[in-house]
């Protein structure tokens, strides 16, 4: 046997799916996304029951109701991990009791994408089913311990979310709703409404996209919705590109977004910026030092702002 390196070629050529999450506020348009996708080769994750939106859509639905059904599902889509013992929940075992239970696992081949609405809703439920474990329960006056439940909470959120992240095959994205907050400075902070603070912190690490869909203003003061995909953003929205291909703000639509991150590679020296904003003005103002012109801050030429649209 040979050392299992797989070759440049073989790792360009291989199908891959996009793991991404999508968030933005209550009524927003979230779950309307779904027409903007190809409903036969889409797999519709419904836990919110909020299908109102898309009623008419011709795609396949799968409805779970417990955190028990939500893992048998995960694993029946994204296969078996080698690494679990036959006790735990994705291992080999477990695979093979779901395939049983809902047959050829081979039906899910015609899906590219899942799309699960929402993570908001799943928490809840994982939630639901840490307070019954012997966890949520102090060992020594047996009585309900919180912390137990949410420190078991965050270990399953993070099985079920990355065992759906690890297949390759299928793009799988997740809607959840972004809760704003004011900090104690005044300031706005935005958040994924997530029960627990583990999940909430670790989903960008986690997916290759984080996307924001949000009102935006335009220059005259017309709102409209968009996409924001950079972490960098004026919003403070979170949003993250691992792709490189997609600009700041684009257009509502799932689908030709997809098709865009699927698109030709960006050179290295644009995906790249190494510019330092500081150690530019820092020379700025040195050349103006040495020329004679004045030191005083209001003199310092700063790097030109890029617009957002």
């Amino acid at each position: 046997m040979s050392f299992p390196i797989i070759t440049a070629d073989q790792r360009l050529a291989e199908r891959r799916g996009i793991k991404g999450c999508i968030l933005g506020a209550s009524g927003i348009g979230k779950t309307s996304l779904l027409w903007t996708l190809d409903a036969q080769s889409t797999l519709f994750f419904d836990l919110e029951a909020g299908d109102l939106a898309v009623e008419g859509w011709a795609g396949d639905t799968i409805r779970p109701r417990t955190w028990q059904e939500c893992r048998d599902f995960a694993v029946f889509i994204g296969g078996p991990n080698p690494a679990l013992r036959d006790e735990q929940p994705y291992s080999q075992a477990h695979y093979e009791a779901v395939c049983a239970k809902f047959g050829d696992p081979t039906a899910l081949d015609k899906y590219a994408t899942v799309f699960v609405d929402s993570i908001t809703v799943a928490g809840r439920l994982c939630l639901q089913w840490c307070k019954g474990q012997p966890q949520a329960f102090s060992e020594r006056t047996g009585k309900p311990d919180s912390r137990g439940a949410y420190g078991l909470h965050g270990q399953e959120m993070i099985a079920w979310l990355t065992h759906l992240q690890h297949t390759r095959d299928k793009s799988i994205w997740f809607v959840g709703i972004l809760d704003e907050r004011v900090d104690d400075f005044n300031r706005k902070v935005f958040t994924p409404q997530i029960d627990g603070s583990k999940t909430a912190l670790e989903l960008p690490g986690i997916v290759d996209q984080v996307i924001t869909l949000a009102e935006i203003k335009s220059d005259e003061g017309t709102p409209y919705r968009a996409f924001v995909n950079h972490t960098l953003n004026p919003y403070g929205y979170p949003a993250k590109d691992r792709s490189g291909r997609l600009d700041m703000l684009e257009a509502p639509h799932l689908g030709r977004l997809m098709q865009k991150i699927r698109g030709p590679v960006r050179p290295v020296t644009e995906r790249l910026d190494f510019t330092c904003p500081a150690a530019q003005e820092t020379e700025l103002t040195a050349t103006e030092g040495r020329s004679g012109a004045s030191l005083h801050p209001r003199h310092t030429v700063r790097p030109e702002h890029k617009g957002d649209h």
